[in-house]
């Protein structure tokens, strides 16, 4: 019986063999090892150049074998064979070992001088020269044998899949051909005529050129084909989503003449810029409609987001309702809460009564808070992680706000929703989104951009110190750190890990490996600390060092005492990436700057110049110029702009860092899609998407485009989708 994309592997390529896909790539079902798509194409003829194979990593080439040899092992029993390949430039030898002669000789004959071949293994140096030890190979035919079929097979491409050490590109070849073999009818997510009219090929067609290619023409129509099937497959769920959110009833939240709303607004001491009015205007509308509101508002650095969402927190509380905002971070989820207080002042706080909870609260503590929000005290309730647990209950759960939505994934999103009825959402990120990243990733949420800034900031300056070029600079930027503080001004200095002398597996999450970077962080919060404690300019300041693996309330002690001025300088990890408001703070010391990301670091420079006091942000790296890891950090140099540096960060990065299934609620969303590059293709797949939503909201006369859904969307995710 032939097997279907649903068939599990154990059944189609035998338990073990399941077992080790799983193991490497998370692949489960036939559909899943079909869209494991391979990575490039090689020639026959191709040699790949040797001298570039990076250590440590499994890769695949194609070389010829130059010289082989057997000997006995010198210090035990045994054999061994030793192939010596290469590409007319470098080489490597492959290893391979036996009980004796007599066992490697069959491989020996495989392995003749003069034949080409695919050699499969991972990357290892030993006496300074490249190895592969113990590899998979494939060798081609003999020059006899290969003129005989030149018509086909030299011209044939070779596909190069992602492969392990342990699962061999030329073997995960050989399983996507058994299964597609086996497999029977393939549903085609596109009607038919719609499939001619974007000429594109039918969906089994795409597969068996997409992995079986008959020549390098008949590549790009497949990868083309399979690319609309994931835009069209992402849009077609993103938009179901939104449909079913509309399908629910919200509690109606209007605001009230003479209510908090207009209250809080009157007490304003300055008045709300022009976008922080519109998409305030659209919140209101939203939060009084017949379905739940489900909005991204996008902002800049400092632009007043917290402030919209407050406003929309005070309209639903007028009704009794309560709102919940959930932040990454303790550190930040503090910091909304002081701000919120203080925002509303002593008129409107005690009537509000902001709670926080957080899972590293003393327990005494956070059953107090846990109970004022369970009894509906608690108007407004800001919190971590320990919001979306099951011992958290609401009163009546009317607001949702998601801050930093990057920092979270649809089901922590959905989970804290369910703790209402049909509760409004709000999603706040200080990160820009390209639009067709929007599109892509939020494409079930109205959108808002708050692009105009508050009047009164003062700017910021942002600066390169590229130590590779110039090694004096790094004590100029003490020098220039010290004359802030002498003028009464505070400073951050920023580090890529807690300890460099430990794992890197201690640098706080976001502060991830790049290429082009350095192999490891030079400076971590602990030799920072360490090297300004003897600074001439430096060792008498107030310092304090701040890192994400410090209890929560020295944590928060810490940086109450930076922001009441307590502290000149301020060394930390990343955890004051977001959030953190300190008027007084003017300078941005981001070490190793290559380690972040473009939008990183746009968002740690946006924790200076946020008063009326100067920014000055200080990029220090090591990167060399002509480096991807330098073009970052220039990139951030050069423009104050985030909309233009998230372009700039998703050229640079790629969608893969963008974009992910914990973001779109959509598994393999992006095994061929790239965002830029296919934007279009992403545009006119949402026309489709909205065309057959209209006429067919079930897709029940799209059987194939369902089907595609159904196996692209996992349990967990289907879950979250059916919570809207």
């Amino acid at each position: 019986m032939p097997s279907t994309l649903e068939t599990p592997l154990d059944v189609a390529v035998g338990g073990a063999t399941a077992k080790a896909l799983d193991k490497a790539f998370g692949l489960k079902t036939v559909g899943d090892l079909v869209a494991h798509y391979p990575r490039r194409y090689a020639d026959r003829g191709e040699l790949t150049p040797i001298l570039d194979l990076p250590i440590g990593e499994t890769v695949t080439i194609v070389a010829e074998v130059l010289s082989t040899g057997i000997r006995r092992m010198r210090n035990r029993q045994g054999a061994m064979l030793e192939v010596t390949i290469g590409d007319g430039i470098g080489r490597m030898s492959l290893t391979f070992f036996g009980k004796g002669p007599g066992q490697l000789e069959w491989r020996q004959n495989e392995l003749r001088v003069g034949r080409r071949g695919v050699f499969s293994g991972k990357v290892a140096e030993y006496r300074d020269s490249l190895q592969f030890s113990h590899p998979e190979y494939q060798m081609f035919d003999d020059e006899a044998e290969a003129r005989q079929h030149a018509d086909t097979s030299v011209t044939v491409p070779i596909p190069i899949y992602p492969a392990t050490a342990s699962m061999a590109s030329m073997k995960i070849a050989d399983l996507v051909g058994r299964v597609l073999n086996d497999l029977g009818p393939i549903p085609d997510p596109l009607p038919e005529h719609l499939r001619v009219a974007e000429g594109l090929l039918d969906a089994r067609t795409a597969l068996e050129n997409v992995h079986r290619p008959p020549t390098r023409n008949d590549i790009d129509p497949a990868v083309r084909t399979l690319r609309m099937h994931e835009a069209l497959t992402l849009q077609t769920a993103l938009l179901q989503q939104r449909a079913a959110v509309r399908e629910l009833s919200a509690i109606p939240r209007p605001a009230r003449q003479g209510g908090l709303l207009e209250r809080f607004d009157a007490n304003l001491p300055f008045t709300l810029t022009r976008d922080q009015q519109e998409v305030g205007a659209s919140i209101q509308q939203d939060l009084v409609a017949q379905w739940p509101m489900n909005r991204l508002v996008q902002g800049e650095v400092g632009s007043g987001k917290t402030l919209v969402a407050l406003r929309a927190m005070l309209q639903v509380a007028e009704s009794g309702g309560q709102a919940a905002l959930i932040a990454p971070t303790e550190v930040l989820a503090g910091q909304h809460l002081r701000s919120i207080t203080k925002m509303l002042g002593p008129e409107l706080a005690p009537l509000l009564m902001p709670t926080l909870l957080t899972g590293q609260m003393s327990a005494p503590l956070r059953r107090k808070a846990a109970l004022r929000v369970a009894s509906g005290q608690a108007l407004i309730v800001v919190g971590t992680h320990a919001l979306l647990s099951e011992k958290t209950t609401f009163a009546d759960l009317g607001l949702v706000v998601v801050d930093e939505q990057h920092r979270f994934g649809v089901e922590q999103r959905e989970t804290l929703r369910a703790k209402g009825s049909s509760p409004h959402a709000l999603v706040l990120t200080a990160t820009p989104i390209p639009r067709t990243v929007a599109m892509t990733v939020f494409g079930d949420l109205d959108t808002s951009v708050i692009r105009t800034m508050p009047a009164g900031r003062a700017g910021i300056q942002t600066f390169v110190a590229p130590l590779a070029e110039h090694p004096a600079w790094w004590q100029r930027v003490w020098e220039r750190s010290a004359e802030e503080i002498a003028q009464g001004r505070q400073v951050f200095a920023v580090c890529a890990a807690i300890d460099t002398t430990k794992d890197t597996a201690e640098a706080d999450a976001g502060s991830a490996l790049f290429d082009g970077a350095a192999k490891g962080p030079r400076w971590g919060v602990v030799q920072l600390e360490e090297a300004l404690s003897t600074h001439p300019a430096l060792s008498k300041v107030r310092r304090a060092v701040l890192h994400g693996k410090m209890p929560s309330d020295e944590k928060d002690a810490i940086m109450q005492a930076f922001a009441r001025g307590d502290i000149d300088l301020l060394i930390a990890t990343t955890v004051i990436e977001v959030g953190v408001d300190v008027p007084n703070a003017s300078t941005m010391v981001i070490l190793d700057a290559d380690r972040f990301g473009v939008s990183q670091l746009h968002q740690l420079r946006g924790r200076v110049g946020r008063g009326g006091v100067p920014g000055l942000c200080l990029l220090v790296t090591e990167a060399e110029e002509g480096t991807v890891a330098r073009e970052r950090v220039d990139a951030v140099a050069a423009t104050l702009d985030g909309f233009a540096l998230a372009e700039v960060d998703l050229e640079l990065r790629g969608e893969g860092d963008v974009l992910g299934s914990t973001q779109s609620g959509v598994k393999s969303s992006l095994r061929l899609l790239r965002v830029v590059k296919d934007s279009g293709l992403i545009g006119r797949a949402r026309e489709i998407a909205e065309e057959i939503l209209a006429e067919d909201p079930a897709l029940e006369r799209h059987p194939g485009l369902r089907d595609t859904i159904a196996r692209r969307v996992t349990e967990e995710d289907r879950a979250a989708l059916s919570k809207n």
